[in-house]
C-alpha cells in the first residue's frame, strides 16, 4: 500500500526538478545573448584608457585611494568611482554628464538675463483712528453741566453743532467785566488825554480775550455787547464733524477747567497700522500704494498710501511699523478691523525701485495723497513738495533705471558664507562648473546678482544639488569648498587641477586701479578723522575740499572696473555724502557729514575687503549726537574720537575689524579639511 502510493510522488518530484533545470538553462542563455540587459559592472584593467578608477568613502568624499580598503576616518568600506581623465584634464573642476545622465538627474538650465523683477511685500495690521482727525471736547472753564445735547456715544455731529449747556460763575464775572469796561470806554471817549483813551480800549480788548479763553465765540461776544445782558450759562459747540466715540461725564456733573467731556473722531479717513519685517524694509517707500482686504468685506480690495515708516525697530517682533493713510468716505471701514495688505514693488539694478506712475510727479512729505505734476506747495499743510526721485523712486523715463541681472532662487546653493551656482560650459555639452556669485536682495522667485555671472550664461535651475553632490563624491570643488587658484593645498590639489575662474574668496576681485583708489580715499578719510579728533576746523575743511575735488576729478575718469556695479554705487554714495559735507561750516556740522561717509566706506569695505596692508578698525561712540551714537573707521587700535575731539578723546570702543585682503586670501590658502587627519598613519600610507 505504501509502496504503490509513494511511486507517483517520486515521479512528480523528478519531473519538477527537470523543468527547473531547463528553465535555469534557458534564462542563462537569454541573459548571455540579449544585448539590452547590461552585465554587472566590474573594475578591470581592460577599461578605456581615458578612465581612471579611484576609491573613496561615501561619508567622506575627500578621501581618494588608488585601491580598495577602509576609510581612514570612519573605517567604512571604500567604494569605486570611475573618472573620465580625458575630460578632467581638459576641463578641471567641472562635472561631465551624458545626455542620459542629465535626463535621469532631471537637469534643467536657464539663461542669466537682465530684466525687471517684481516682488510682493505681504503685511498684516489693524485699522485705527486718524490721530489728526480726533478732537477732545473739554471744559474751558469750571462749572456745572446742566444739559448734554449728545447723551450717548456713536452720535454723528457736524462742525458747529451744540454739545453742552454749562453753568459757570466765572463766566458771569467775566461778562460783567466786559460790560463795565465798555461803559468806562464810552465815558472816556471825550477825554483830552490820549493815554487814558488808549488804556480804556486796551481794557475792553483784555475783557474780550478773557471771554474767548472761556470758550465764547465771536458771535456770542457780539450778542453780549449789543444786548448788554450777561448770561450765567455757556454753550459748547463741536469744533469738528465726526462721530462721538467717547462720553466722559454725565449730565449734572461738576467739571473743572480742562476736564474732558467728549471725544469726536472724523472717520472719513483712517490709519492702517502695518508691521513690516526687517528683511522687507528695503522695498518700502513713502508714498507707495498699498492694497488690502478685511474680513468684513472678503474679496473687496481697498487702497491707501504709505505715510510714515517708524524710525525704530521692535526688538521683540523684529518688525517696523508702517502707517498707511486710507480714505473712508462711505464709513464702511471701522477702526479695529484686521487687514491683510500687499505692496507691489518693481525692482531695478542695485535694488532701486521703479514707479512709472510717479514719473515726473511731486509729492507732499506730510500728505502722500497730494500729488502734482510740477513743484509747488501742499494744499493742506503748505509744505514744499518733493520730487519722486528725492523720495527714493527712479523712473525709466529719466534714464537712470537699469535692468538688474537675475537668476532663479532654485539655481542658488547658499551655504551662509557663500552662494554658488552651476554654470553650463558654453563650448562643451553636458559639462558644468561651480561659480561663486555675489547676490543682491531676493525678489519673489529671483535673486539679483551683483557679480560672478554675466548675461547669456546658462545656469542650472533644477538639479544643482545633485551636481554638487557628484562634485563632492569626486572630491572636486563644490559648495562646501570652492577651488583656490592662488596656490596649491597641502594634500595634492594643485593649481593645475583647479579652475582659475573660481576664487574661494567671498569678496569680488579688485583691479590695480580700484585698489589704488581705495588706498587714496582711505588715506584722505583717515587724515580727516585725525583732524576732527584734534578739533582742527581749518584742516578739516581743507581735507573735505580735497576729497571732493579728488572724487570728481580722478574718480570721474572713465576706467574699466572689475566690479562696475559696486564701483558705481560707492562713487554715487561718496558724492552724495561729500555733497552734504562740503556745505558745512562749523566743526559740529562737519562731524555729522563725517558719520555719513563712515557708514558708506564701511559698507563698501565689507564687500571688497581692505586694500591696505594693515587692518581697518571700526569704532563706535554711543554718546555722539545726543546719545544716538555714531561709528567711524581708523587705523589705530586705541580710540581717537572724531565726534568729541579733545573733550572726550578716548570715548568709544572697537566693534569689529576689517581684515586686509592679502591676509584674508592667505588664511583661505592655508585652510584644508584634511589638516585634522594629516598626522594619522592611514593618510601616510595613502600617500605612499
Amino acid at each position: 500500500m505504501s509502496k504503490s502510493t509513494g511511486t507517483p510522488y517520486l515521479s512528480m518530484f523528478f519531473i519538477a526538478v527537470i523543468f527547473l533545470l531547463a528553465g535555469l538553462s534557458l534564462g542563462y542563455m537569454l541573459f548571455q545573448t540579449n544585448p539590452s540587459i547590461p552585465e554587472k559592472t566590474t573594475i578591470t584593467a581592460s577599461q578605456n584608457e581615458t578612465e581612471e578608477t579611484i576609491w573613496t568613502c561615501s561619508m567622506h568624499p575627500n578621501i581618494r585611494m588608488p585601491g580598495p580598503g577602509r576609510c581612514p576616518i570612519c573605517a567604512m568600506e571604500l567604494i569605486p568611482i570611475v573618472l573620465d581623465t580625458a575630460n578632467q584634464e581638459a576641463q578641471p573642476s567641472t562635472l561631465s554628464l551624458s545626455k542620459n545622465a542629465m535626463a535621469l538627474a532631471e537637469i534643467e538650465t536657464v539663461p542669466v538675463e537682465h530684466r525687471f523683477v517684481e516682488t510682493v511685500i505681504r503685511l498684516f495690521g489693524k485699522l485705527q483712528y486718524d490721530e489728526t482727525r480726533v478732537k477732545h471736547i473739554s471744559a474751558w472753564t469750571s462749572g456745572r453741566v446742566d444739559r448734554m445735547y449728545v447723551d450717548y456715544t456713536g452720535v454723528p455731529v457736524r462742525k458747529g453743532d451744540h454739545l453742552v449747556y454749562l453753568y459757570s460763575p466765572d463766566l458771569l464775572t467775566a461778562q460783567e467785566e466786559l460790560l463795565q469796561t465798555l461803559k468806562s470806554t464810552r465815558r472816556l471817549q471825550g477825554s483830552s488825554s490820549d493815554i487814558v483813551r488808549e488804556a480804556s480800549v486796551l481794557n475792553v480788548q483784555a475783557a474780550r480775550e478773557k471771554l474767548r479763553l472761556l470758550g465764547l465765540s465771536e458771535t456770542q461776544l457780539k450778542r453780549i455787547e449789543e444786548e448788554r445782558k450777561v448770561s450765567d450759562h455757556l454753550t459748547i459747540y463741536s469744533p469738528v464733524g465726526g462721530i462721538v466715540v467717547e462720553k466722559w461725564i454725565a449730565e449734572g456733573s461738576y467739571v473743572e477747567t480742562g476736564k474732558r467731556i467728549y471725544t469726536v473722531a472724523d472717520l472719513s479717513q483712517l490709519w492702517l497700522q502695518l508691521d513690516a519685517y526687517e528683511s522687507d524694509l528695503m522695498w518700502v517707500r513713502y508714498g507707495q500704494p498699498v492694497h488690502f482686504e478685511t474680513e468684513a468685506y472678503p474679496g473687496e480690495i481697498f487702497e491707501g498710501k504709505v505715510a510714515f515708516i517708524a524710525p525704530v525697530l521692535n526688538d521683540n517682533t523684529r518688525t517696523v511699523q508702517v502707517r498707511v493713510n486710507v480714505p473712508n468716505p462711505d464709513g464702511r471701514l471701522k477702526p479695529g478691523m484686521f487687514a491683510r495688505a500687499q505692496i507691489h514693488v518693481r525692482i531695478g539694478a542695485d535694488g532701486s525701485i521703479n514707479a512709472p506712475d510717479l514719473s515726473g510727479k511731486w509729492m507732499c512729505p506730510m500728505h502722500p495723497e497730494v500729488l502734482k505734476d510740477k513743484p509747488g506747495t501742499c494744499d493742506l499743510c503748505r509744505m514744499p513738495l518733493l520730487s519722486a526721485t528725492q523720495l527714493g523712486y527712479v523712473s525709466e523715463e529719466e534714464g537712470k533705471l537699469k535692468k538688474p541681472l537675475v537668476v532663479p532662487i532654485s539655481a542658488v546653493l547658499n551655504t551662509g558664507k557663500r552662494a554658488i551656482v552651476y554654470r553650463a560650459l558654453p563650448d562643451v555639452s553636458g559639462q558644468f562648473e561651480a561659480r561663486e556669485v555675489l547676490l543682491g536682495p531676493r525678489a519673489a522667485e529671483d535673486y539679483l546678482v551683483y557679480a560672478g555671472l554675466q548675461e547669456g550664461d546658462r545656469v542650472v535651475r533644477k538639479g544643482a544639488f545633485k551636481i554638487d553632490s557628484a562634485m563632492q563624491i569626486q572630491a572636486q570643488p563644490s559648495m562646501m569648498q570652492l577651488a583656490d587658484a592662488e596656490g596649491a593645498n597641502e594634500e595634492g590639489l594643485s593649481k593645475e587641477s583647479l579652475s582659475s575662474s573660481h576664487k574661494s574668496s567671498s569678496k569680488p576681485g579688485l583691479s590695480d586701479a580700484e585698489t589704488a583708489h581705495i588706498d587714496e580715499i582711505l588715506r584722505q578719510y583717515f587724515s580727516l578723522q585725525q583732524a576732527l579728533s584734534k578739533d582742527d576746523l581749518g584742516k578739516s575743511q581743507q581735507l573735505v575740499k580735497s576729497m571732493e575735488e579728488w572724487l570728481t576729478g580722478k574718480w570721474g575718469t572713465k576706467e574699466k572696473h572689475a566690479q562696475p556695479m559696486l564701483w558705481e554705487k560707492i562713487q554715487s554714495d561718496m558724492r552724495e555724502a561729500l555733497g552734504v559735507l562740503k556745505e558745512q561750516k562749523s566743526i559740529e556740522d562737519i562731524r555729522k557729514g563725517f558719520a555719513l561717509i563712515s557708514d558708506v566706506l564701511h559698507e563698501f569695505l565689507l564687500k571688497t575687503g581692505s586694500a591696505n596692508t594693515a587692518p581697518v578698525y571700526r569704532f563706535q561712540c554711543p554718546m555722539a549726537f545726543n546719545n544716538r551714537g555714531a561709528f567711524w573707521l581708523q587705523q589705530s587700535e586705541q580710540t581717537e574720537n572724531p565726534y568729541f575731539g579733545a573733550s572726550m578723546y578716548r570715548c568709544g570702543g572697537r566693534v569689529n575689524t576689517i581684515t586686509p585682503k592679502k591676509e584674508e586670501e592667505k588664511e583661505k590658502r592655508n585652510y584644508h579639511p584634511w589638516r585634522s587627519i594629516k598626522s594619522t598613519k592611514a593618510v601616510q600610507r595613502a600617500k605612499r
